[in-house]
């Protein structure tokens, strides 16, 4: 008996050893390929001034949805919902880079973070970019929390143990590649001239009918057109790599921008410029060639991405499992804009399949309020000129220069894509205003909206000191640099005016 022991057990260690592969091989690798300030404008969504293969490729082999929007048109609100699958108004991350100075903000304890749970359900979790060059660095976050870099193991799955699930996130600078002056746009094109062969022409370029055909501007279209080629290329290179490694049939896919295209009206605004993004998904368990209409918000993709990996969805969780066979299709998604850097603002939208409602809670306000990060910018200036020499026709000037600014806005998109005729006033869709009034009334109650409360100026005054700090510390441009502290001094005046 006593020499038979030693066989049982080690025929009970080799039985267990089959049994956690075996489990370990039907719970897929998860990778997110985060891309930064990127619109919809990829071949497979309706693109037709460029090609991008490899995205298009990617919805071939799985699902493409057609109505993603972000809940927040910046990076950090954006980031800080989906790493927690929760609205940023909800836990106090609404912000932009807030929490960054003396005071802080920190999670209810009972909120982890996505890596957090893949990590305690024995996934590998790691945060890099691409090409991964930041030596050992792990990738963005730009979290408006408090948080600990321990919920990630590193910054490549490379480092993760035989056999061993991963949750991998690549951050990629997608349309910050073009930088934010005519002069970066071009030194963008020369690259992709000797990556491409070509750069995209401005001959391509059709702009929307709320931007004017300004030289400036059709150059930084075309340089941003090339930032989408440029962004499809490392699309390929990811799954090359997971075809080499041989990880590529058991690895979930998902690709998605924090936000749309960084322009006037598109980045830090609730337009659809700003809010609608690509989210494409393939992997094990995803229909290939399928493509799904029904609107579902960037924060879905933390209980998706659980579900998949077989980790129980928190309750508390307002991301819903849009890949769950019992998923009801949301009918609505809502987004708000808060302070962006210095510039205080409060925006909040419903948007549903054929209608949008966006309330200014700050009318009195310019449409493009100041703002030193996009008005050193050369579309922004270039916009700016031509509003000044009067070179804009009536749209383009009620749309980009209104002050004040309408209090409540109402889009048909169904009949005006670009959301260019404020319905607002119109007594034949006053019910409808009505209706989706109450809608945003009614959610931002039910999410406990943090930002109907005005920022604190302890907590304003701590982040723009570090926000200054760190400009000094870098040594900004002066000019630049003491536009942001007029710009402090005007959004203090404009709250004690009740502005």
């Amino acid at each position: 008996m006593t020499a038979i022991l030693p066989c049982v057990r080690q025929l009970l260690a080799i039985c267990l050893t089959v049994v956690s592969a075996s489990v370990a091989a039907e719970r897929p690798n998860i990778v997110w390929i985060v891309v930064d300030d990127m619109s919809a404008n990829f071949s497979c969504y309706g693109e037709t001034a460029i090609q991008t293969p490899n995205v298009d490729q990617l919805a071939r082999d799985g699902v493409r949805f057609t109505n993603a929007y972000v809940t927040a048109p910046v990076c950090s609100t954006c980031r800080s919902a989906f790493i927690t699958g929760m609205y940023q108004t909800s836990i106090g991350a609404h912000h932009h880079r807030s929490g960054r100075g003396e005071k802080k903000i920190r999670l209810p304890k009972y909120i982890k973070l996505v890596p957090q749970m893949f990590q305690d359900a024995g996934y590998h979790t790691s945060l890099g970019s691409w090409p991964n060059t930041r030596k050992g660095r792990l990738g963005k976050t730009d979290y408006n929390f408090e948080w600990d870099e321990a919920v990630y193991n590193g910054n490549d799955w490379a480092t993760r143990k035989d056999g061993q699930p991963f949750f991998h996130q690549i951050q990629t600078p997608g349309g910050k590649r073009r930088g934010g002056t005519l002069a970066s746009a071009r030194r963008f094109q020369k690259k992709c001239e000797e990556i491409f062969g070509s750069a995209t022409p401005v001959s391509k370029v059709t702009l929307p009918p709320y931007y004017p055909n300004d030289p400036v501007l059709l150059e930084d279209w075309a340089a941003y057109l090339d930032c989408c080629r440029y962004t499809d290329k490392l699309v390929g290179e990811v799954v090359a790599r997971l075809k080499d490694e041989g990880l590529l049939d058991s690895t979930v896919i998902l690709f998605m921008t924090d936000h749309g295209i960084s322009h006037a009206r598109g980045k830090q605004f609730l337009y659809d410029e700003g809010i609608h993004v690509p989210l494409v998904i393939k992997g094990p368990g995803i229909t290939a060639g399928d493509t799904r209409n029904d609107l579902v918000e960037h924060i879905d993709i933390a209980a998706l991405s659980l579900n998949l990996a077989g980790i129980p969805i928190p309750e508390y969780m307002q991301a819903r499992d849009i890949l769950a066979a019992d998923y009801q299709p949301r009918d609505a998604v809502f987004s708000a804009r808060d302070r962006c850097d210095e510039t205080v603002e409060h925006l909040r939208s419903v948007r549903t399949k054929r209608f949008k409602y966006i309330r200014n809670f700050l009318p009195q306000r310019p449409m493009l309020q100041p703002c030193a990060y996009k008005d050193a910018k050369s579309i922004l200036i270039a916009l700016r000129e031509a509003h000044k020499n009067g070179e804009l026709n009536d749209l383009q000037e009620k749309l980009l220069f209104s002050e004040p600014r309408p209090p409540e806005e109402l889009y048909d998109l169904q009949t005006d894509p670009h959301e260019l005729d404020n319905l607002a006033d119109d007594p034949k869709h006053a019910a409808t205003l009505t209706e989706l009034r109450q809608r945003l009334d009614d959610w931002m109650e039910a999410t406990n909206d943090l930002g109907r409360e005005p920022e604190s100026t302890e907590m304003f005054d701590s982040d723009m000191q570090v926000y200054v700090d760190g400009l000094r510390n870098r040594k900004q441009d002066p000019a630049h640099l003491q536009t942001i502290l007029d710009n402090i001094a005007l959004m203090k005046r404009w709250a004690a005016e009740g502005k």
